[in-house]
């Protein structure tokens, strides 16, 4: 089917970071999609690709973000944006537009861009967890965005010779800094729902034969509401450099996503979003804005080649959304 084959075309790109030409060849390719629709195209001040219905009034929007991690997977974004595409050209209602948001990955940069105010957003995306997997439910309505904060550690120590310096004098800053991590690991343990996750290390001055002086971390920790969050910060002791606070999705627009669900007969979960994504910043903007999760499969996994969900759930997606962009656009 139509949707899958371009799944596999954009796939087929490769790692596509935001606001390189791979990125920018997505969006060209994207953009020759929602003109065979019958859309108007539109490229924003941000970079953010839009496909319209012309019309007066009210316009609700739907879509996600074509960028990808490196080594990323196939529907992470993209099926947002596919899904929205469908469902749009199947309702064929003037007000209704498709969005395709630069560089969500590394924080949100085409949606923190947008000026556009549409009257509602619904983003469709894959779960990236388990959540949906175990409850056995292909479906969910998403009430709520967790906040994050992304930021540095620096643990420092003294360098020295690593053959005569006794191991009962050593000042040594890389195994401080394995102490911290696992302080870290319990810090986020310890608050329900919140998590942490350092991905990258750099030791210094990095010999073989010297004893680390002094090491860097980064460090991303979430919690779904602000008190959380704050607590999770300070006592891990971040020096941070992006904060994305948490966000409650519109009531409204959750309903007409329930409601969808409902409608096709499936089981109604209603969960929070570990992920950030570009609904989180719409809602913060004062946007009615909701989510449609689509189960994943192999455990859950995402930003990975093995992430996956299954045609059924993503065609039970598609028609859950048409659904909620009907009631919403009446």
């Amino acid at each position: 089917m139509r949707i899958f084959e371009r799944l596999d075309q954009l796939h087929a790109m490769g790692d596509r970071i935001g606001y390189s030409p791979e990125e920018d060849a997505a969006h060209e390719l994207a953009a020759g999609w929602f003109r065979e629709a019958g859309l108007e195209v539109e490229v924003d001040v941000a970079g953010n690709l839009i496909g319209r219905i012309p019309g007066e009034g009210r316009e609700v929007w739907t879509g996600s973000h074509l960028d990808t991690v490196p080594s990323g997977g196939r529907y992470d974004g993209a099926l947002g944006v596919l899904a929205g595409l469908e469902a749009v050209e199947r309702i064929g209602t003037p007000g209704l537009a498709v969005v395709v948001f630069r560089d969500e990955e590394r924080g949100c940069a085409g949606s923190l861009g947008c000026t556009a105010r549409p009257a509602a957003y619904v983003e469709l995306h894959i779960e990236q967890g388990p959540r949906l997997a175990d409850a056995d439910a292909p479906l969910a309505a998403v009430n709520a965005i967790v906040g994050y904060v992304r930021g540095l550690v620096v643990v420092e120590g003294r360098a020295g010779h690593a053959g005569t310096t006794p191991m009962a004098v050593r000042d040594d800053a890389l195994v401080a800094a394995a102490e911290r991590l696992l302080e870290i690991r319990e810090i986020a343990r310890g608050i329900p729902e919140a998590v942490a996750t350092v991905g990258v290390l750099q030791v210094e001055p990095g010999g073989e034969n010297v004893i680390p002086s002094r090491v860097t971390f980064t460090v991303d920790a979430r919690a779904p509401d602000t008190e959380r969050l704050d607590a999770l910060v300070a006592a891990i002791g971040i020096e941070p450099h992006l904060r994305i606070d948490p966000v409650a999705m519109n009531p409204e627009v959750v309903a007409a996503v329930r409601g969808a669900i409902e409608e096709l007969g499936q089981p109604v979960v209603e969960l929070p979003s570990g992920a950030g994504h570009d609904a989180g910043i719409l809602a913060a903007a004062g946007i009615p804005s909701a989510m449609l999760f689509v189960r994943s499969l192999n455990g859950g996994i995402s930003h990975n080649p093995d992430e996956l969900s299954s045609n059924e759930d993503i065609l039970l997606a598609v028609d859950a959304l048409e659904l909620a962009l009907r009631q919403l656009t009446r």
